[in-house]
């Protein structure tokens, strides 16, 4: 049996603690170990053998060349029982810990993420973004964002935001997604108030809402650079989506197997 791998975990100084723990579990049920990085946390990239780029924060909209807008909300759908036992205990613990409001930037946390994905994407290291991260991505890429996305819904089409898997998203035949997860289309959690809107260079849409919200991105020149905007690590429970940090593992083993750099 081969080394354990290194995977960093991206997230804020202060809060982000539930988000942290659920990947680090979703990490260490692959066979890998998972170590956190934040602004006052930093480690050597050479460390790690791939990276997540986690949730939270709202991306600055100064990195893509925009001045910050004023937010709007909107409602919701059913789940299974297990999906709200689920859903209820990971949100009390979102609140218990929460320290700051998703709303707010936080430009150190920024800087040093896009130093990271930068590094990946040159070092061919595996990459996954979660939520805020696929968003980054594709800022770095030289992509936009949504800052709001109410335009996207109507009356019979709410925005669900919720720790509970409720929204059901499409996923694009022959994508990376695709093959992943093994199916078509897939019912996911949503918390963001953001979304992609000009696709970065290289990138391809891997799944989207009926409403056209995109849901889930990759680049295809690279071994393993995925971002999907719902929370996997919300969703211990599902097979699906633990099949993300699986294939996350997996790319990274093969890289080192293959006597790539330890990044």
């Amino acid at each position: 049996m081969g080394r354990r791998l290194t995977i960093g975990v991206t997230g804020p100084d202060r809060g982000g603690l539930i988000a942290w723990l659920m990947t680090a579990l979703a990490i260490r049920r692959c066979g890998a170990r998972a170590i956190r990085i934040t602004p006052s946390r930093r480690i050597d990239h050479k460390l790690l053998d791939a990276v997540v780029i986690g949730g939270g924060n709202d991306v600055d909209p100064f990195h893509y060349g925009q001045q910050p807008e004023l937010e709007d909300e909107e409602p919701g759908q059913r789940s299974s029982l297990v999906d709200w036992l689920v859903g209820l205990v990971l949100g009390l613990f979102r609140m218990i810990f929460a320290t700051h409001s998703s709303q707010d930037s936080d430009p150190d946390r920024d800087e040093l993420e896009k130093k990271i994905i930068r590094h990946a994407l040159s070092e061919q290291m595996p990459l996954l973004g979660i939520c805020r991260g696929a968003q980054l991505i594709n800022v770095v890429l030289g992509g936009s964002l949504n800052q709001k996305i109410g335009h996207f819904y109507t009356e019979e089409t709410s925005n669900v935001r919720s720790i509970l898997p409720r929204k059901t998203v499409t996923l694009t035949p022959a994508s990376r997604l695709h093959r992943i997860l093994q199916r078509g289309s897939c019912v996911v959690n949503a918390l963001h108030n953001q979304s992609i809107d000009q696709l970065g260079e290289d990138l391809i849409v891997s799944a989207l809402e009926p409403t056209g919200v995109i849901q889930s991105i990759e680049k295809c020149s690279h071994s393993f650079c995925l971002g999907v905007q719902w929370h996997p690590e919300y969703m211990p429970q599902s097979k699906t989506q633990q099949r993300l940090f699986h294939a996350l593992v997996h790319s990274a083993r093969e890289r080192s197997e293959a006597g790539g750099q330890r990044c």
